[in-house]
C-alpha cells in the first residue's frame, strides 16, 4: 500500500516505453517524438515550432515548447521552459544525469542553461546553422567550463526540419 505522499510524488509521472537493454536509439526516438508533439503545439500558437523534454532515469522531469511571443519573454525558449519545470519537479537546480531532447539545435543561451543545470546529455533533431551552439560542445568543447555535455544531433532530423520549414513557409 502506498501513502498519499508517495502517490503525490508520482502524480503526472511519465515513463518511457520499455525497451531492450542498450536500445538507446529507440528510446531517444520515442522521447524526441514527445518533443515533436510539443513543437507542433508551439506552431498552433504561432510560435516557432520547437519542443523539449528533460528525462532522468527513464522518467519525464519537465517539458516545454517555445513561448517567447505569448509570454513576452525572450528567454522562454522550449529548452528553458523544460529546464525550469524539471528543476521545480526535482526540487533542485542541478539535473545531474538528465538528458534534454529538443527538436532544434539549442542556441548559446540555452546551452548555458544546460551547463548550469549540469545536464549530462543533449539529443537534438534539426541542426541550426545560424545560431546553433551544440557544435561548441564537440571536440575540446568550451574551455574553462567545469561541466561537459555529451551532445548528439540528427535524431528524427527530417521530421524536425520539415516542421520548421512548413511553419516558415506559411509565414512568408
Amino acid at each position: 500500500m502506498t501513502t498519499p505522499r508517495e502517490r503525490a510524488g508520482r502524480r503526472g509521472s511519465v515513463r518511457a516505453p520499455r525497451r531492450a537493454p542498450g536500445d538507446d536509439t529507440a528510446r531517444d526516438a520515442a522521447w524526441m517524438g514527445r518533443a515533436l508533439r510539443l513543437a507542433r503545439a508551439s506552431a498552433a500558437r504561432q510560435e516557432v515550432p520547437v519542443g523539449a523534454v528533460v528525462v532522468a532515469g527513464g522518467r519525464l522531469l519537465g517539458s516545454g515548447s517555445n513561448r517567447p511571443i505569448g509570454r513576452r519573454d525572450p528567454t522562454a525558449h522550449a529548452e528553458i521552459v523544460a529546464l525550469r519545470r524539471a528543476a521545480r519537479r526535482a526540487g533542485n537546480c542541478r539535473l545531474t544525469g538528465a538528458t534534454l531532447y529538443v527538436t532544434l539545435e539549442p542556441c548559446l543561451m540555452c546551452l548555458g542553461a544546460m551547463v548550469q543545470a549540469r545536464i549530462a546529455r543533449l539529443v537534438y533533431g534539426a541542426a541550426d546553422p545560424k545560431v546553433g551552439a551544440a557544435s561548441l560542445m564537440r571536440g575540446r568543447g568550451l574551455r574553462g567550463l567545469n561541466h561537459r555535455i555529451v551532445a548528439s544531433g540528427g535524431m528524427r532530423a527530417a521530421e524536425c526540419a520539415a516542421l520548421l520549414k512548413e511553419f516558415f513557409r506559411g509565414r512568408r
